[in-house]
């Protein structure tokens, strides 16, 4: 900033008027700017104070030699303002008020001390440069004011999704309801009451939180249980647990190749997210333009929970096809699957294969060869029924 060729008087006139064009800058600033008292305690004394402080810095630098350094002055009211800027944010407020108590300011202590320069004898010419420097040390103000705004919301905007992810971490990994309700509060995130996981790959993931659910949380990075190539990302989403608020869901989400787990309590929903996991692994459903629905494959997903148990049982069930060449071996196991599921009803049977049911009648004379009296056992009935039919 600019210094001025100020006489010894009107510097000390400037001086002697501070506190009086303080307090009627102030009281403006509090007519005309309703509720500014933060300006003041932001900067750690009354209003009056504070603008006071805001002048002297001004005096002091436009009426120091020139040559001198002008910074050294300005600092401490520029780091006021900077601070009062950040402050701002923190309250959650824009900067308009702020803005308009500096155009406000400046233009009462413009008018004041024009008003004690012009009594002192300051000249009309530096009298001109005078206002210049008051509107641009105003505009200095407010720069840094600005500045310490936009870096306090970039700064809140970083911590505060910062405690999102940890939060939706530990909801994924299934951390224990008061570490979750704790994490919620740091968040500033209110728990819906339930809560369903979801699973898209990355490259249809952009702009989907608006898309089904704003209160939606979203986790990218190493996803938990997931292997390193997996390039998926996990949405909580807020939902209801009736169909029609689940088929809103899947409507929203067609065309983003999606897995949908069940809807569960909030701080349970790492059992949804594990659903959803269970289901990509086993390729149970390809995931397409249309949304999967995990609870639409419970029975895939409970006879791949353990395939070598599976595989046991599979065999255990054939045993007594083993020594059957594999052409009848397989010829069986498909009519033993069809009479299964059809309850013995032999045209039913003979239509799911597209035989006689003469053919029928013969293939389950080698059954009853094979299995004896097995085959009206329900304990034996129901294990062949998962062990053959999740092999169909």
């Amino acid at each position: 900033m600019e210094t001025l060729q100020l006489s010894a008087p009107v510097v000390a006139a400037l001086r002697a008027a501070l506190p009086e064009v303080a307090a009627e800058t102030g009281a403006a600033v509090l007519r005309e700017v309703p509720g500014y008292r933060a300006l003041g305690t932001l900067l750690g004394a009354p209003i009056d104070d504070a603008v006071e402080m805001a002048l002297r810095g001004f005096l002091n630098t436009a009426s120091g030699p020139r040559g001198s350094a002008p910074s050294a002055p300005l600092k401490p009211v520029l780091d006021a303002a900077h601070e009062l800027g950040r402050g701002e944010a923190r309250e959650g407020r824009t900067m308009d008020a702020l803005l308009a108590a500096y155009r406000v300011g400046a233009r009462v202590a413009w008018r004041e001390q024009a008003r004690v320069a012009v009594a002192a004898g300051l000249p009309a010419e530096p009298l001109a440069q005078f206002a210049e420097l008051v509107f641009a040390y105003i505009d200095e103000l407010s720069a840094a004011s600005v500045l310490g705004h936009a870096e306090e919301v970039a700064t809140s905007d970083r911590d505060h999704q910062r405690a999102l992810e940890r939060l939706t971490r530990h909801l994924l990994t299934g951390a224990p309801a008061d570490v979750l309700q704790a994490a919620a509060d740091r968040a500033r995130w209110t728990p819906p009451a339930t809560l369903c996981a979801v699973l898209v790959p990355s490259a249809s993931a952009r702009g989907i939180r608006p898309a089904i659910d704003a209160r939606s949380l979203q986790f990218a990075e190493d996803l938990p249980g997931t292997d390193t190539d997996e390039d998926l990302v996990a949405l909580l989403v807020p939902g209801g647990r009736d169909v029609a608020a689940r088929g809103q869901l899947k409507h929203a989400l067609s065309g983003r190749q999606a897995v949908v787990g069940p809807t569960r309590p909030w701080t349970d929903v790492h059992a949804s997210y594990a659903r959803t996991l269970q289901v990509v692994r086993l390729q149970l459903a390809p995931m397409s333009v249309h949304a999967v629905d995990t609870d639409e494959h419970l029975t895939e997903i409970l006879l791949g929970a353990d395939p070598e148990a599976l595989a046991d049982l599979r065999a255990q069930v054939l045993a007594p096809l083993a020594d059957a060449r594999p052409s009848t071996a397989t010829k069986l196991t498909e009519t033993l699957l069809a009479w299964l599921l059809h309850q013995g009803r032999r045209e039913d049977v003979a239509a799911a294969l597209f035989i006689h049911p003469q053919t029928v009648r013969y293939r389950m004379a080698q059954l009853r060869e094979a299995y004896g009296d097995r085959l009206d056992d329900p304990a034996f009935v129901l294990a062949a029924t998962v062990a053959v039919g999740r092999e169909a």
